[in-house]
């Protein structure tokens, strides 16, 4: 492979495990809301699973990309269920109602499951978006794609679900430390259902959104500006769990 070659591939390949960092920081902020009720070593092992399923849904949709360019409804779902859990919690807290904690751990990881799927969606269309214009190479094609392409998506991929550890354990301690930052972290899932619905909306089928404006500057702007938005007002407001309360 020629130098010139490597540099554009190499190039890519830091934007696209950047996008990856930055895509599976919601990915992690939902897996560590749903694992967050379940007891400390349950905690570990829903995001265990959640990360191999994470792992398993993303190569899966690598190698057959091509159909999952026409299935929207897969997203739309995904989005439908992030905007349900946000409101349901939302909601039952301005009613005064308590949380349940008697969720089982099987569906606890279901839930993870079908988060996941539709993350793994976005996050591979995305990455796919970003290698599709990259010149083929001699490798030769690997799931129907230049070979060189399938292993520059599948090292993004890798770095994603590295962040997913990472950052998930850190969301579900912080969570357990500031249990009123709760309500903020299901704005943002709220906020992540948005963005999957947008795409959805732009998707070639549906088409109601330009596609060009959901990946375009204005809208990446307003997503990551009303995310910090959220994240910063729900740190000033929510306070930090008292050494009684923990004993309590």
């Amino acid at each position: 492979m020629e130098l010139s070659l490597l540099l554009e591939y190499g190039w890519v390949l830091i934007i696209l495990i950047l996008l990856e960092g930055l895509l599976s920081a919601d990915n992690a902020l939902v897996l560590a809301i749903m694992a967050k009720h379940l007891p400390e070593e349950q905690q570990k092992k829903a995001i265990n699973i959640g990360l191999l399923l994470a792992f398993i849904f993303r190569i899966g949709a690598i190698f057959i990309i091509s159909y999952l360019f026409h299935v929207w409804q897969v997203q739309a779902i995904g989005a439908a269920y992030l905007i349900f859990i946000a409101l349901k919690h939302i909601l039952k807290r301005n009613h005064g109602e308590k949380e349940k904690k008697g969720k089982s751990y099987r569906m606890t990881v279901a839930q993870i499951a079908l988060a996941d799927i539709a993350f793994a969606v976005d996050s591979i269309l995305a990455a796919v978006a970003l290698v599709i214009a990259l010149p083929d190479t001699p490798i030769g094609e690997i799931g129907g794609m230049d070979g060189a392409k399938f292993i520059v998506i599948i090292i993004g991929a890798i770095a994603g679900l590295i962040v997913i550890r990472f950052a998930a354990g850190f969301f579900v301690k912080l969570l357990t430390k500031r249990p009123s930052l709760e309500t903020a972290a299901m704005l943002l899932v709220g906020w992540v259902g948005v963005k999957l619905l947008m795409h959805t909306l732009a998707h070639p089928a549906v088409h109601i959104i330009s596609h060009d404006f959901v990946e375009g500057p204005i809208w990446n702007t307003i997503f990551w500006s009303v995310m910090l938005l959220i994240a910063l007002g729900g740190w000033f407001l929510s306070k930090e769990k008292t050494k009684e309360s923990q004993v309590e």
